[in-house]
């Protein structure tokens, strides 16, 4: 018993001796490994840890995120668009429109309207007068130097309105080219100056011409609505001149309409222009023509009211615009202001 333990004994020892170096390099493996597996498991426990999406502050967004996500409720409301601007821009300095401006300018010289002394001059019915510019001259060279309406609001415009003419004047030249705007502008001069025609004869013989012109044509299709509210005709096509404002103009039209003593202006327009605020200076004119015939001694009557009627070339119902005397007055000040401001313009000119 004691040789076989003895053997065993020995035995042992070879076979420990002889896989000692196998035994080491399994135990180093697999120690390798374990050390690899821990690693792994840190590393990815690591990158669990630093995810951004967790590190975001849920309750903070919350309301972001719910915009978002929601159908019911918009990502931007008034109030959160101004709150960016204020942040990024500053708060908002809020200045007065140049309109407000402008009313509430009042002319230097705050002529009158009226002629006092002819307020108790009765009219005296009698031929239609049209006092053409030629003989006006003629009569008095003075009157022939005296600047028209349409040029004094035309060399008085806002910058504004001088930018929105010169960027429509633009648009047309690139469209036709300079020699075809010129064309273009020359033919609607023309074709104003035919429809005035056309309107005269109607006026006087209460019957429409007959004309070749489907744009003529067309025009007084327009008016007939309006036409057929005119009696009285007292003026056509006649000029009228404001001696101590120094200017003149001519007058389309003076008659009743409705019942009302007005000066009628006609105007064609190839857009629609159903609001008083689309005629822009038309009724600065037509009160400067109303002032003028009010103190021109070749008319013994005056006018308080207005009307502006603006037709167009597929016969659709013409646009008119009545103005009381309210508005009349109204607009008889604006005139006053851009008669001075024309003045101006000349005497630093000079």
């Amino acid at each position: 018993m004691k040789f076989y333990s003895v053997l065993n004994a020995a035995t042992c020892r070879v076979l420990q001796n002889s896989f000692k170096p196998y035994w080491h390099a399994v135990q180093n493996e697999r120690v390798f490994e374990h050390h690899s597996f821990s690693t792994f498991l840190s590393l990815n426990c690591q990158r669990k840890d630093v995810s951004k999406y967790e590190q975001v502050d849920c309750k903070k967004y919350a309301s972001l995120v719910r915009s978002v996500v929601s159908t019911n409720v918009s990502p931007q409301t008034p109030e959160t668009l101004l709150g960016e601007d204020s942040c990024l821009y500053g708060p908002v300095i809020r200045s007065k429109p140049a309109s407000a401006d402008t009313e509430s300018e009042s002319p230097q010289n705050l002529a009158p309207f009226l002629n006092f002394e002819r307020q108790n001059t009765k009219y005296e019915p009698g031929p239609v007068l049209k006092l053409p510019l030629q003989l006006k001259s003629q009569g008095d060279h003075s009157k022939a130097s005296l600047p028209s309406v349409t040029r004094i609001l035309q060399l008085t415009k806002s910058l504004e309105q001088a930018f929105y003419l010169e960027r429509w004047k633009r648009r047309m030249i690139t469209e036709l080219g300079q020699d075809g705007f010129k064309e273009y502008s020359k033919n609607i001069l023309n074709r104003g100056k035919l429809f005035h025609s056309a309107l005269e004869e109607t006026l006087l013989s209460t019957k429409i011409p007959k004309t070749d012109d489907e744009e003529i044509a067309g025009y007084l299709q327009s008016v007939q609505g309006i036409l057929a509210d005119i009696r009285g005709i007292r003026v056509l096509e006649s000029v009228v001149s404001h001696q101590p404002l120094q200017y003149m103009g001519l007058v389309d039209c003076v008659a009743e309409y409705r019942g009302k003593l007005c000066v009628i202006d006609w105007k064609t327009s190839e857009k629609p222009k159903p609001y008083f605020r689309n005629t822009f200076d038309n009724p600065l004119q037509v009160a400067a023509y109303a002032g003028a015939l009010n103190h021109d001694d070749n008319y013994n009557f005056q006018v308080e009211r207005g009307l502006i009627v603006v037709a167009y070339k597929d016969g659709s119902p013409a646009h008119a615009h009545f103005m009381d005397r309210e508005l009349f007055l109204a607009c008889w000040k604006k005139w006053l202001l851009r008669l001075e401001k024309y003045k101006e313009k000349i005497h630093a000119s000079l």
